[in-house]
């Protein structure tokens, strides 16, 4: 039992260890170590530090919180309010230990900020909306503490063209709660032009497009033209099988676009449309742009009349949308306008951040749960250690030294006697002589060997009757004592496997009970914590 304790407490302690980091230590390591502000490898100028030079803007895009429309599950379902916590108190964690640690001055949400926006009853919209602000805490303002905070809408928030032109009240309950669907706002030296991508190709005829094209229409013959970013929670266009970077986790989706045969408003689309493309480039001429919907990391280079344009479609926050590796970026803006046209590339510096991957965590604890039940099971009475290996050699090794010296003594008194000898004061001494060995002659040899021989044949003869007796004796008992000695061994090993069961499950007992309680504290800390 004493090895099996050693063995429980390193258990204990290797699950206590997976723990911290799993739900702890693991989403800080993005602040600490494997990402960082892009303008910080600027170089000081004049004495002032660089972060005095920008401003620091967090980009999150598509969290998608769960609801009845994501497993087709009716709502307050154990199942669904299970998937529904774990979902958002990953999301949360990420939200406040790996992207606020980076203390932004600014927040950009890219869309889809629930997955059944525009199908949810007002009542569940409202649940989505308190679970939501929750995750990323913001407050009555819609702002993430004293950060100003921006939104732009998806697909999941008020539907493609088709449904939204089905559904004005799905509008007009976002624009109360998020703002305007396109917006424009200045941040540092840089405007930025959020758009609502999901009307843009939808029927010219209708409101929902004419709107958009109207605001970039006003954008664009604007006189006061600062360096512009357009927001887009759609990709722009891109051909089929574009290389997306070495970010890229997943295969490359090609466009797909339906349109309702009726009205032509589109029910479904990956990107926007190659001719609306090129309008917006040529028309708001951006410096950058930023877009999600994807899930996955994508940065490609566009083609337009005002020269090549970047676009980085970041991927989704949320472990749940089918992307191993959720990730937000980081932008650092220029504070100060740069009239040369060739430093418009130093006014913006990006950063995608991974966040870390919660299903290999979970996948981790299964597989040290594996782990603990086989060595538990199978772990050896008298334990596994080199040091007791070591020990037991040694001491065969002076067990057999010690046995050899005796044996030579012993032979060496074999061929010697002992005489009793006084000396002049009347002390006994013994004396060792050795034995005289008397030689034997051939002609004495013969007749023992003679008797001899008829010793062993009457021995031989003797010993076989008894060896029959012996055997006809084993025969009687044979098929009885074979049966008892099965009967046994089955019995023991039948024992043997219950004591380790039992054994097993108190241990694990144990394990849980130290170890359970680091689990619940670290959850629901996070969940509560303001």
């Amino acid at each position: 039992m004493k090895h099996h304790h050693k063995l429980t407490v390193a258990l204990s302690l290797i699950w206590a260890a997976s723990i911290l980091y799993g739900e702890m230590f693991a989403f800080w390591l993005p602040s600490l170590f494997t990402c960082s502000w892009p303008h910080h490898h600027l170089l000081k100028t004049d004495g002032v530090e660089s972060d005095g030079k920008f401003t620091k803007v967090a980009i999150v895009t598509d969290p998608q919180l769960m609801d009845k429309t994501s497993f087709r599950l009716s709502s307050k379902t154990l199942a669904l309010e299970v998937a529904q916590f774990y979902t958002d108190i990953n999301m949360r964690r990420s939200f406040f230990q790996s992207v606020l640690p980076f203390k932004p001055d600014v927040v950009l949400f890219l869309g889809d900020y629930f997955d059944g926006g525009p199908f949810l009853p007002e009542e569940e919209w409202q649940e989505s909306l308190s679970r939501f602000k929750h995750v990323f805490g913001l407050n009555s303002q819609g702002r993430v503490g004293d950060i100003p905070t921006f939104f732009i809408p998806g697909n999941h928030d008020l539907g493609y063209s088709r449904v939204a032109s089905h559904k004005r009240d799905v509008i007009d309950r976002y624009e109360r709660v998020f703002g305007i669907r396109n917006r424009r706002f200045m941040i540092g030296s840089i405007e930025f032009i959020g758009i609502d991508a999901q009307a843009i190709d939808g029927n010219p005829q209708k409101d929902l497009a004419s709107d958009v094209w109207k605001f970039v229409q006003n954008v664009s013959s604007d006189a006061k033209s600062h360096p512009r970013v357009l927001l887009t929670h759609i990709p722009l266009y891109r051909p089929d099988q574009t290389t997306c970077g070495p970010h890229r986790g997943s295969s490359v989706i090609d466009q797909r676009l339906w349109r309702h045969p009726q009205d032509q408003e589109v029910m479904y689309q990956n990107y926007i449309t190659l001719e609306s493309s090129k309008k917006l480039l040529e028309l708001i001429k951006p410096i950058l742009v930023l877009s999600g919907h994807d899930h996955d990391q994508c940065t490609i280079t566009h083609k337009s009349k005002a020269g090549s344009v970047t676009e980085h479609t970041v991927g989704t926050i949320s472990w749940q949308q089918g992307n191993f590796y959720p990730s937000f970026m980081l932008l650092s803006v220029a504070n100060a306008v740069h009239q040369n046209s060739s430093d418009l590339d130093n006014m913006l510096h990006t950063q995608l951040c991974f966040l870390p991957s919660q299903l290999f965590i979970y996948m981790w604890y299964l597989s040290l749960f594996v782990l603990t039940l086989l060595a538990l099971l199978l772990w050896p009475n008298h334990g596994i250690s080199f040091l007791n290996n070591a020990a037991d050699c040694i001491s065969n090794v002076m067990k057999i030294s010690f046995l050899s010296g005796v044996t030579k003594e012993k032979n060496e008194d074999e061929n010697c006697e002992y005489e009793m000898m006084w000396d002049a004061e009347g002390s006994m001494h013994l004396v060792k002589k050795a034995l005289q060995t008397p030689v034997k002659r051939q002609s004495d040899k013969s007749p023992v060997e003679r008797g001899s021989a008829v010793m062993r044949a009457a021995a031989r003869k003797n010993a076989s009757e008894q060896i029959e007796v012996v055997m006809d004796s084993n025969a009687n008992a044979g098929t009885g004592g074979s049966d008892s000695l099965m009967r046994s061994a089955s019995k023991s090993r039948t024992k043997l496997v219950i004591q380790r069961v039992v054994r097993t499950i108190m241990m694990v007992i144990v394990i849980a009970a130290l170890n359970v309680p680091i689990y619940m504290m670290l959850l629901f800390k996070d969940w509560i914590e303001k």
